[in-house]
């Protein structure tokens, strides 16, 4: 290791040199680019809180109407006595629908990578259901993880991947992803999943380009938490937010554009910006049903059940391996 190299490596924290790997990595591209994980800050948290209270946001508040409205239905078609293991779990929120209703838990097992949050959460979740065993597993849901050991190995496992978090993925990491929640429910197992669904162009552009500019806000806001934590020097006011609809793919891109040539120092690295040039910060595929079904049997999945909304904006959806 040269000097400079170990220099660096004794400055930035592991965190900090991850982070400032993943952005060298991104803007090295073609198509610069940002890991959409990095949205999540505190300050990112509460944006996305606003978002889904938007007008224009349908998913989130679209997702809790169906899971509300086929609650019953839903823990019938997962049956009694399973063991749910929720991947991303965060705040577990919209998994209350189904701790409220599925019947003779053996465990509920939420899945997160925030290690002190997702306990906090347990905790909670503890007082609220004492008849529910609570079992959290700090892990990135992406990777393939242990589940913990419980007094039983004769539970039916259902993972539970809720909101449209699959759509934020590539359609192969996607199909990665679903192959390893086949290989974690296993043969006699079940995976309970929310899918963003296809719908018209002008829709999908509003919900993600509100009026209100708190979109904006949220994707503005991954530069200045790397201007905080590794002293970056992103100008916010020369870039600009807009998410666009890419037919050919079936998915929005979310953008910060160049307002004009500028340049970026990340550590001790320049990365120069054309006028109009963009950061790529997030995918999220939508998928006609029958696009998402070829893509759950190339998983080894079938679709057994599915729920919408009366509009047909998003589905809940019920697969068990084929």
């Amino acid at each position: 290791m040269n000097n400079r190299a170990l220099a660096v490596s004794d400055h930035w924290s592991a965190e900090q040199q991850s982070m400032i790997d993943d952005i060298v990595e991104g803007l090295s591209q073609p198509q610069k680019s940002l890991p959409s994980k990095y949205f999540y800050d505190e300050a990112g948290s509460r944006l996305f809180d606003e978002i889904t209270e938007l007008p224009e946001y349908y998913p989130t508040r679209t997702e809790a109407t169906i899971m509300t409205s086929n609650a019953a239905s839903i823990a019938s078609a997962l049956g009694e006595g399973v063991l749910l293991v929720e991947y991303g779990s965060g705040s577990s929120v919209k998994t209350r629908v189904l701790l409220d209703n599925l019947s003779n838990m053996a465990a509920y097992v939420p899945v997160d990578i925030s290690g002190d949050y997702l306990l906090n959460v347990a905790a909670d979740l503890r007082t609220s259901y004492p008849e529910i065993n609570v079992l959290p597993v700090v892990a990135d849901f992406t990777q393939p993880f242990d589940l913990p050991d419980r007094s039983s190995s004769e539970s039916r496992i259902i993972t539970y991947f809720p909101g449209s978090t699959i759509g934020n993925f590539t359609r192969d990491d996607a199909r990665r992803i679903l192959k390893q929640m086949t290989a974690v429910a296993g043969p006699g197992g079940g995976v309970l999943i929310g899918v963003d669904l296809l719908k018209g162009r002008q829709t999908l552009r509003a919900a993600y380009n509100d009026s209100a500019g708190v979109t904006a806000q949220f994707n503005l806001n991954m530069l200045r938490r790397f201007n905080c934590e590794i002293g970056t020097d992103f100008q916010l006011n020369r870039f600009r937010h807009e998410a666009i609809f890419n037919e050919e793919e079936s998915r929005i891109e979310m953008h910060l554009y160049s307002l004009d040539g500028q340049s970026v120092c990340v550590d001790d690295q320049l990365f120069r910006f054309e006028p109009g040039e963009s950061i790529l910060t997030e995918y999220s595929h939508k998928y006609a049903p029958d696009s998402f079904a070829r893509l759950a049997g190339e998983a080894g999945l079938k679709t057994r059940q599915v729920w919408t909304d009366a509009n047909s904006l998003f589905s809940v959806q019920y697969l068990e391996p084929a």
